[in-house]
């Protein structure tokens, strides 16, 4: 058989299934089954098929259907062979593990039909939701994932740096991005882009020029873009990229199970001074919240902050969207999936930490001319937000003399 190297070290998934056991006890919860594919993961070690049962107390369970032999070679934790959930309570008592009378399971992802099946499998347990401290524990971040979030970063920085190499004045979209995301692979992203919100999906991340990037979509996102197609809905499409125009390239490297998102804006020969200005605006922006986002301060009053900054600087009505649909956040946390903990978003009161990874997003939105404005990622330190997405955030000007080749 091929040999795997362990994935996640071993004092790694210790320090985590510690982590989430003083939280069931704190939550008077007997015990969580762990199912859903990205907490597996980083609980486990291993992306395979399985349930991984957390005891309160005492040792985990990593009951593994398929394949066995390359989780036992993957995660940390013993590996049991189980053919069928029905099973997990016979090789709990086989193991001397008590069966839940509360049960912890991550009900914000979980199927109905799933939750049916595992309530009649524990029967006479009450399944409680235990997502929101998975998703807190996940948000702070440890040496060994900071690490990896810094190569995910200097990754996107060299897929960014090849743009200027590729782009040229009649190509199109998805053209364009082909290629990039072609470049992305070649230094090992993963290709999945794994992401939370039900409904929600991503392919590496918008490319999109001129008016097209300013078009809405479904996803949780300021930019949208027409996309292939009306059941994709979102990202490059056939448009053909014109000079003087805002090019967005927001794109996700994806190192390792490890997500870094970022943003920058190209263009063709040069953009009218009022997209300058706004781009500019958005750096501003974007200084100032690197030293307010301190440890301790509610996430949703650094929103509010970027929302007062852009109205000061009047880009109130384009500011991360347009009317109603605009979006109410400037900002997410990142790590193995997009939309982690925690949320610059309206209302949101989960106090930063340090450790934790943002995605910072001020962008403004035209319709009928484009985006422009910055992302990056960062990380919370006890002084401020230290960039980890280093490539330089001002607009790249290609000469307006270039054509397709």
């Amino acid at each position: 058989m091929e040999t795997y190297a362990l994935a996640v070290p071993a004092e790694e998934i210790q320090a985590r299934i510690k982590k989430l056991q003083a939280d069931l006890r704190r939550k008077e919860v007997d015990g969580s089954l762990i199912v859903q594919k990205t907490d597996f993961f980083y609980f486990a070690g291993t992306g395979q098929q399985g349930w991984l049962y957390i005891p309160a107390e005492g040792e985990p369970l990593l009951m593994i259907f398929k394949d066995v032999e390359r989780a036992a070679a993957e995660s940390p934790l013993t590996v049991i062979s189980l053919a069928s959930p029905k099973k997990i309570p016979e090789i709990m008592q086989e193991r001397g593990c008590s069966l839940p009378a509360v049960l912890g399971m991550e009900l914000d992802v979980l199927p109905v039909n799933l939750y049916f099946q595992y309530s009649d499998i524990f029967k006479g347990a009450r399944i409680v939701d235990v997502s929101t401290e998975i998703r807190l524990i996940r948000a702070i971040k440890s040496d060994y994932e900071i690490g990896l979030l810094r190569e995910a970063a200097a990754l996107s920085d060299k897929v960014a740096a090849r743009v200027p190499e590729i782009l040229r004045e009649g190509m199109t979209e998805v053209a364009l991005a082909g290629q990039l995301e072609a470049y992305a692979r070649s230094l090992g992203h993963q290709g999945i882009v794994r992401m939370r919100l039900w409904g929600s999906e991503l392919f590496y991340g918008h490319l999109l020029s001129g008016p097209d990037a300013a078009v809405p979509s479904y996803l949780a996102s300021p930019t949208g873009g027409p996309g292939v197609s009306p059941l994709v809905g979102q990202g490059a499409g056939f448009k053909k990229i014109a000079r003087n125009e805002p090019v967005l390239f927001d794109y996700v490297f994806a190192w390792k199970g490890y997500i870094s998102d970022h943003a920058r804006i190209f263009s063709i020969g040069p953009l009218k001074d009022d997209l300058l200005r706004a781009h500019a605006a958005m750096l501003e922006i974007q200084e100032e919240v690197k030293v307010r986002a301190l440890p301790g301060v509610p996430t949703g009053e650094i929103y509010e902050i970027m929302v007062a900054l852009a109205a000061d600087k009047g880009y109130e009505e384009f500011f991360m969207g347009v009317g109603d649909r605009r979006i109410r956040f400037t900002g997410h946390g990142v790590g193995l999936e997009l939309d982690e903990f925690p949320f610059l978003a309206k209302g949101q009161k989960l106090p930063l930490a340090k450790g934790m990874v943002l995605a910072l997003e001020p962008k403004v939105i035209m319709p009928g001319r484009g985006v422009v404005g910055i992302e990056n990622t960062l990380l919370v330190t006890d002084t401020g937000l230290e960039r980890l997405t280093m490539i330089d955030d001002g607009i790249v000007t290609l000469p307006d003399g270039l054509s397709r080749q």
